[in-house]
């Protein structure tokens, strides 16, 4: 006999993006929603959207969103009588959902008994390699950690492979390892990051597979019997073992395969009798073999690919089926409608091997005809305690090409201001050869360098429009602020002079932007670097919008001036982002030869080597974890380091100096 219960108010037991999305599903059912906040996230769009919202305290998750008992407490004074956990956090926690249910509240998502059968991968693996599932050769580490044991599991298994967190994904306590020496150390770093993004610290080797594709399907069950496949989704565009640009369908699955591996996906899902969203995820390789890597039973950060080639909302079908309802008709019987391609928007320098940053996103902004889940706003501050993603933007066309094409002509539009991001790698990686073919495996960030794919898409005359655009900007700002003669042209003289000049920098180039007005405010000479250009004609200038025609091509250059930060311009090409050069040169104070800054704040968790210690180029220094993810502080050259000024345990800010190094041992 099936239950069929009503959800009137659900809380969402986590943050930003995903909390967000989840409330639109609410809404269109009448479902009113509970948000959840850390201190941190306290000013969110996501708090201000739910109906109500319950102070979680703490800053970082263990002290927030990681708290089962904060979460059901938050359900039971607010009133909801239903908790969906998202993605990440608590999600894949089968503790977590059984109190929920302990509570009376209805819980989004498989059973307990599910989550914790495919909670441990090297016993999902066992189960479903049992179940008829293709598995690679693999070992459970236990608590072993005696070097010896470690080196003889890892020669059983053979080399290249993946020291892996048996708990939660997304890429966390992940370390490939190619040779013996590199494998106590690749355990030890998967372990404690293991530890601290799910609070499990258990690890397992398996053999790693050499430039696969990642390729997962979408499966759907109820309590009803049925379990469904909702096609297949290509993830291998991956930095850090994490996923940054999703498409479905895969460009490399043919019907044939997709049938193959649906089969296979619903028989996982048939063997473990599964109720709600979830996931099957494989390794695909170049001889279309595909091996079972892992089951999420939770709702994926790329859903929204599928509900754009399917047409379904699956967090509603999610609601649905946790109310006791089938799976509907059209979604048994679900097809394929054209192509959806996602990126995944970071606040990280692909530059500086995707170091995550923080800082206050000054203005968002990403132009209509592609879909867009955020949990960010103008103002919104990244703090570095949570994952750095802070939007995911997704393309539909009737095919691969349309799909890309809108994807990567919003992305070149959008206007995201104040902190840096991966917008230009996305841009490049769309844009490349081997993505428009299809060729694409989990190495493509490996062989093509994410630094000249992530270069700004400006060329240098593009580079020279944009500077001159913010020159004529700044100008038309000071004379809106001027105190006197606000009337007058700017650079106006009473006699012929000089013309007015603006010092911009820009991705390390400095430019000078020379310009004079006609007495009338006409335009009348426009250089950049001494370039001028031959026919410049002025149609509309202020402090947020040029109206600029050179040599016969008119543009409406977007303009935002922040008077404590950079210039950002917008225009078709994409985005410039301009510091003022000041007019006078400063001494100011230069740090001290061989300082080695922290690239970000975070906590310092291990310090690997103490004053006096000789090094050489490449040697780690201090690992400082921040964002859930660990990273290591390299020495910047061959010496003798002569300070290290900080203990494990410390938090550090961006821009401490974490020690000083000698460029030649003994100095």
């Amino acid at each position: 006999m099936h239950v069929k219960r009503s959800i009137t108010r659900l809380l969402v037991a986590n943050r930003g993006e995903i909390a967000r999305r989840i409330f639109r599903s609410c809404r269109s059912l009448g479902i009113s929603t509970v948000a959840v906040f850390s201190e941190p996230d306290a000013s969110g769009s996501y708090v201000r959207e739910a109906d109500l919202a319950f102070a979680l305290g703490g800053y970082a998750p263990g002290e927030s969103y990681l708290r089962a008992e904060l979460m059901i407490e938050a359900a039971v004074r607010t009133g909801a009588d239903a908790v969906h956990p998202g993605y990440g956090f608590l999600s894949e926690n089968a503790e977590f959902a059984e109190q929920v249910l302990a509570a009376g509240l209805i819980w989004i998502g498989p059973s307990p008994k599910t989550i914790r059968a495919m909670g441990s991968k090297v016993q999902a693996r066992n189960r479903l390699q049992e179940a008829g599932v293709p598995v690679l050769p693999g070992r459970e580490l236990g608590s072993a950690t005696d070097p010896p044991v470690l080196l003889a599991l890892a020669e059983e298994i053979g080399y290249p492979l993946l020291a892996k967190a048996s708990a939660g994904g997304g890429g966390k306590g992940m370390r490939i390892v190619h040779e013996p020496e590199c494998l106590v150390p690749s355990i030890e770093a998967a372990r404690r990051e293991a530890q601290g993004a799910f609070g499990d610290d258990t690890v397992f080797l398996e053999r790693y597979v050499e430039k696969p594709r990642h390729v997962e399907i979408q499966i759907f069950g109820d309590a009803y019997g049925h379990v469904v496949s909702l096609f297949e989704r290509e993830c291998s565009i991956q930095r850090r073992h994490q996923k940054v640009i999703e498409e479905a369908p895969s460009p490399a699955v043919d019907d044939q395969l997709r049938q193959r591996m649906s089969e296979v996906a619903v028989a996982a899902g048939d063997e473990l009798g599964y109720v709600g969203a979830g996931t099957v995820e494989f390794l695909l390789t170049a001889e279309r073999e595909f091996f079972f890597l892992e089951v999420n039973t939770r709702l994926q950060v790329e859903h929204a690919v599928t509900e754009l080639v399917t047409g379904l909302d699956l967090v509603e079908l999610q609601l649905r089926v946790a109310m006791g309802e089938p799976l509907p008709v059209h979604a048994r019987h679900a097809q394929l409608q054209g192509h959806a391609i996602e990126v995944r928007l970071y606040a990280e320098d692909p530059r500086q091997s995707f170091l995550p940053v923080t800082g206050t996103i000054r203005r968002f902004a990403i132009p209509a005809g592609v879909r867009v889940d955020t949990g960010v706003e103008d103002g919104t501050a990244i703090s570095p305690h949570y994952d750095p993603m802070i939007a995911k933007v997704i393309a539909h066309g009737a095919d691969r090409d349309e799909a890309t094409r809108r994807l990567r002509t919003a992305l070149a539009a959008s206007e995201i201001h104040g902190v840096t991001t991966n917008r230009d790698l996305l841009v490049g990686v769309l844009g490349h050869a081997e993505f428009a073919a299809g060729r694409t495996d989990t190495h493509f960030l490996e062989r093509h360098d994410p630094a000249a794919l992530g270069a700004s898409p400006l060329d240098a005359n593009a580079q020279r429009r944009y500077a001159a655009a913010a020159a004529l900007a700044i100008q038309a700002f000071n004379r809106a602020h001027a105190e006197v003669l606000r009337t007058i042209p700017s650079g106006w003289r009473n006699n012929p002079s000089q013309p007015a000049a603006t010092g911009l920098s820009e991705a390390g180039d400095e430019l000078r932007v020379r310009y004079r007005f006609a007495r009338d405010g006409t335009l009348c000479e426009l250089t950049v670097d001494d370039r001028e250009f031959a026919t410049a004609r002025l149609h509309a200038c202020s402090s947020k919008a040029v109206d600029l025609e050179l040599g016969g091509v008119r543009c409406n250059y977007r303009v935002r001036i922040w008077p404590d930060g950079p210039v950002f311009v917008n225009a078709a090409d994409g985005q410039a982002d301009f510091g003022l050069l000041p007019r006078f040169p400063s001494a100011g104070e230069d740090l001290a030869q061989g300082s080695l800054a922290s690239p970000l704040p975070g906590i310092v968790i291990r310090v690997i080597e103490t004053a006096g210690a000789e090094v050489v180029r490449g040697a780690p220094l201090v690992i400082i974890e921040a964002m859930k993810m660990e990273h290591e502080i390299v020495a910047p050259t061959d010496g003798l380091v002569t300070e290290m000024n900080v203990r494990e345990g410390d938090q550090v800010e961006a821009g401490a100096i974490l020690a000083v190094i000698s460029e030649s041992v003994g100095a």
